[in-house]
C-alpha cells in the first residue's frame, strides 16, 4: 500500500488540539494543495479564508457549538465562490452571467468543486503529521458569517476546517460495508441485510471506546434526525439571497 492510500485509510476526525498554532510552511502546503483539486471547465469556484482573529474564532466557536474552532492550530473556511467570475466579466455580460451563476447546475458545481478542495487540504493536513475535523457546524452562524466574512454576493461559507496537532488518539469508526455503497452497472436497492449488519457494528463501537459511550446505531440515529421537521428553510431562503435562484 502506498503512503496516500495508507493516509486516507488512517483517517480520524480529531476534536482535541495540542495549543501549538500551524506553521506558515504548513498552512501554504494545505492551501495549495486544495488549490490543486480537479474543477469542472477549470472554473474553480471556491474560496479559502483562514480565520486567526480570537474574537471572530471565539464566536464562530460558540455559534457553531464547536469548541475545536477557538483551540486548533489553524481555522479555514471553504466557500463556494461564483463572485470572482462574476468579477471579471464586463458589465455588458453580468446580467446574463447572473442568470446562470444562480442556476441549480453552476451552484452544485460550486459545492462539488469546493468539497474536492475541501478534500484535499483535509489529506494534506494528515499527511503531514496533523489531525483535522471538519466543521459544517459553521452554518448555525449565518448569515452572520457575511459581514464577518466580508462575503458579497455569489460567495457561501460551506465548511470549516480545523487543523492541528492532535491532542487525542480516538477510535476510527467503522464504515459502511462496500456492498452498500458501491454497484456496478446497476444500484442494488436491496439494502436492509448490509445496512442490518452496519448497525450491530455501529452499536457495538460506540458501546466499546474509551469516551462518549452509548447506545446508539447508524440508522436509528439518522433516520430520528431526518424523520423530524428540520430547520433547513432559512438555508434556502439564505442560499437564494446571495444570488443563488436555483432555476433549470
Amino acid at each position: 500500500m502506498n503512503d496516500v492510500l495508507q493516509v486516507i485509510r488512517s483517517h480520524r476526525s480529531i476534536r482535541k488540539f495540542k495549543p501549538v498554532p500551524l506553521t506558515n510552511e504548513q498552512i501554504d502546503a494545505i492551501v495549495e494543495a486544495a488549490q490543486m483539486a480537479p474543477s469542472s471547465m477549470h472554473m474553480q469556484p471556491f474560496s479559502i479564508i483562514g480565520v486567526t482573529d480570537s474574537k471572530l474564532l471565539e464566536n464562530i466557536a460558540k455559534r457553531s457549538n464547536n469548541p475545536p474552532v477557538g483551540e486548533c492550530g489553524y481555522f479555514f473556511i471553504f466557500c463556494a465562490d461564483l463572485y470572482r467570475i462574476l468579477a471579471a466579466g464586463d458589465p455588458a455580460r453580468q446580467a446574463a452571467m447572473k442568470r446562470n451563476l444562480g442556476s441549480t447546475y453552476v451552484f452544485q458545481t460550486a459545492v462539488l468543486c469546493a468539497g474536492l478542495a475541501l478534500q484535499n487540504a483535509n489529506v494534506a493536513a494528515e499527511s503531514m503529521g496533523l489531525g483535522a475535523v471538519m466543521i459544517g457546524g459553521i452554518n448555525e452562524a449565518l448569515p452572520d458569517l457575511d459581514e464577518w466574512l466580508g462575503l458579497p454576493e455569489f460567495v457561501i461559507p460551506l465548511c470549516g476546517l480545523a487543523v492541528g496537532v492532535p491532542g487525542e488518539s480516538p477510535e476510527q469508526k467503522p464504515r459502511l460495508p462496500r456492498s452498500a455503497v458501491f454497484f456496478e452497472n446497476r444500484y442494488n436497492p436491496s439494502l436492509k441485510a448490509a445496512i442490518d449488519e452496519f448497525d450491530r457494528q455501529i452499536e457495538t463501537y460506540y458501546g466499546s471506546r474509551l469516551f462518549n459511550r452509548r447506545k446508539a446505531n447508524w440508522s436509528g440515529k439518522l433516520t430520528a434526525i431526518l424523520g423530524q421537521k428540520l430547520p433547513v428553510d432559512m438555508y434556502t431562503k439564505y442560499v437564494r439571497h446571495k444570488g443563488f435562484y436555483l432555476v433549470e
